[in-house]
Formats: C-alpha cells, sequence, structure tokens
C-alpha cells in the first residue's frame, strides 16, 4: 500500500467512526453548527501533519452535512502551515505547538489578524520496531545523547552497554514541523537543534514504515499515529525523572507523561471568519470536538480546556458579527 493510499483509507476509517459516534450523540440536533441553512463555498487548510487526521474527519463530515463546501487539508507542516497562513493562502493552519512571534510579526506585516482555538491533546511517542526488546524505556538524557547536535550515536550499545551491538538508523519530523519543533525544545533543551544525519519528513507514514522495517531503528510522532500502527511498531516509555511512562489518553491529560505532552491547536484568520462556510466550519470543529477526538484517537481536550474552548468559541462568533 502507498502512503497516499494508507492515508485515504485512513481518513475513511476515521470518517466513519466518527460518524457513528457523531449519529450515537445526536450530531444531527437542533443546536449550533450543525444545524440551520448549508453554507457553499471553499475551506483552505494546510499545516502539522499530526493535526492533519483531526482536520480531514472534521472536514469529511462537515462536507457530509454541506455538500456544497469544499474542504482541503494540506500537511506542509506547522511552520510551513504558517507560511501560507501569513501570506494570506489559506483560511486556517494546523498546529502542532503555539505560534511563533516571528510568524506573529510575519502575519502583522501582511494584515492577517487570527484566531487561536486548542483543539486536541497529543501524547508525542517515541516509536521502535516490534522486535526491539532492549529498550521499552528511556530516559530523557539517553534521547538526548541520542538527538543531541553533533551526536555521533549510532549503536545501540552506545547509548547503554547493556544494550545489543545493533545498528541504530533514526527517523523523525523535518525542520518545517511542529513536532520538530517540540521534540528538540523538550529533549534537547532549545528549540530547533538537533542532529542532522536522521531521515527527516513531513510524513508520519514514512517514519512508520522505516521504524517497522528496521529493527535497530528510533523515530518519533504524534499519539494518532501510534494508535493507528499499534500492529507496526512500539512506543517506548519514557523517564523524565520520576519513573517509566507510557504514552496514553490519561498520562497526556494529568501530566505524567514528562516532558512529551503537548497541546494542538487550529488557527482561523479574520479574513477566514468573514466566509460563511469558514465560520460555520470552526463552529463545527468546536461544538463536535469531542466525538471528532476521540473518533480520530486523538486525545480528548480536558474539562478545563473545554470551559476555554467554549468561551472562544462565543468569542469567535462575535469576531464575526454572527
Amino acid at each position: 500500500m502507498t502512503i497516499r493510499q494508507f492515508k485515504r483509507a485512513r481518513a475513511a476509517a476515521v470518517v466513519m467512526a466518527a460518524g457513528l459516534t457523531l449519529a450515537a450523540c445526536g450530531g444531527s440536533g437542533d443546536d449550533g453548527a450543525a444545524t440551520g441553512e448549508a453554507v457553499s463555498g471553499p475551506v483552505v487548510i494546510d499545516g502539522s501533519s499530526t493535526v492533519e487526521p483531526l482536520s480531514s474527519a472534521a472536514a469529511e463530515l462537515f462536507m457530509g452535512e454541506n455538500p456544497d463546501t469544499n474542504v482541503t487539508v494540506g500537511t506542509s507542516g506547522t511552520g510551513g502551515g504558517f507560511k501560507k497562513f501569513c501570506a494570506g493562502e489559506t483560511d486556517i493552519s494546523d498546529a502542532s505547538r503555539p505560534i511563533k512571534d516571528s510568524e506573529k510579526a510575519e502575519c502583522a506585516a501582511k494584515n492577517i489578524a487570527f484566531s487561536e482555538l486548542l483543539v486536541a491533546n497529543d501524547a508525542l511517542s517515541v516509536v521502535i520496531n516490534k522486535d526491539n526488546t532492549w529498550a521499552e524505556c528511556l530516559t530523557v538524557d539517553q534521547l538526548k545523547k541520542i538527538w543531541e547536535p553533533g551526536s555521533t550515536v549510532k549503536n545501540w550499545n552506545e547509548v547503554d552497554p547493556s544494550f545489543p551491538n545493533e545498528p541504530l538508523q533514526l527517523f523523525g519530523a523535518g525542520s518545517d514541523s511542529g513536532t520538530f519543533d517540540y521534540f528538540t525544545e523538550a529533549i534537547n533543551g532549545k528549540e530547533g537543534d538537533s542532529r542532522t544525519d536522521y531521515n527527516p519528513t513531513e510524513d508520519d507514514n514514512v517514519t512508520v514504515q522505516g521504524v517497522s522495517a528496521t529493527k535497530g531503528a528510533l523515530g518519533y510522532f504524534g499519539f494518532s499515529y501510534l494508535e493507528a500502527n499499534a500492529d507496526k511498531v512500539k512506543a517506548v516509555k519514557v523517564d523524565g525523572g520520576n519513573g517509566c511512562v507510557a504514552p496514553s489518553v490519561q498520562t497526556a491529560q494529568d501530566g505524567t507523561y514528562k516532558p512529551l505532552s503537548r497541546p494542538l491547536f487550529i488557527y482561523v484568520s479574520d479574513a477566514g471568519l468573514k466566509k460563511p462556510q469558514v465560520l460555520k466550519f470552526a463552529e463545527f470543529y468546536l461544538e463536535k470536538n469531542t466525538e471528532i477526538v476521540q473518533a480520530a484517537k486523538f486525545i480528548p481536550l480536558t474539562q478545563a480546556q473545554v470551559t476555554t474552548a467554549q468561551s472562544e468559541l462565543q468569542a469567535l462568533k462575535t469576531k464575526a458579527g454572527a
């Protein structure tokens, strides 16, 4: 199966699951963005490959209720997405990290105003080959030893003498990715600091393929890709100072999965909000967020985050004059 075929198959499965969940929860009820007159026109989204499956699921469900709309979701990475967003090329930008000050300045220079919306949580997952029996848990120091700038570690026994003489092959996010930014800061102490002799990609399925095909491989990506590929790769427990903790819904929400749990965002431009179809899509994304997030195998918002999201939705409507 090609990467594109994999993505389509996965998106179809997510959409089917989300549709069943929404139906069971009364997703076509009498309130909010799920009702009212159908809208038409394009909604253009680009950005994080981590957030893409969630936005794609929301898009397909939204188009099911609004068949005259066309919601497209690109994956140029968080940084690449913000470049397009600040150039006015997209309505919404998917992001696996908050927008940087430099990106805010770039948007301001082009008179692009926007709203930040928290849409899910994530447990950035370090993964190994299914046949790897020695690296069930790695400390942050060990991960830094592997990934820090200038690292020459090329064998597992260089990480720990008790590990076997097995070549280490690395896969990870490309430098335009918010996942790259977050991982390098959390593990190496500074955003963007990383060794360069690894296999970088903006497509997490490439990392899945590389790690699953190589016994000594190590990679990282978002939790949803771990969930979708649990039959191909396995997660490493991470010791952030308080023992080995596996990535999960619970450990991401309660903060025990340190330092690799993180929030996920979408950014909506004010210009986009003036388009009825974009406003309605943003409303749909938040109002049906719990069902969509769970169906897409992301980590739901906490109750406090849900309260914040509800306030953000009201602010969004006010800004749009709705």
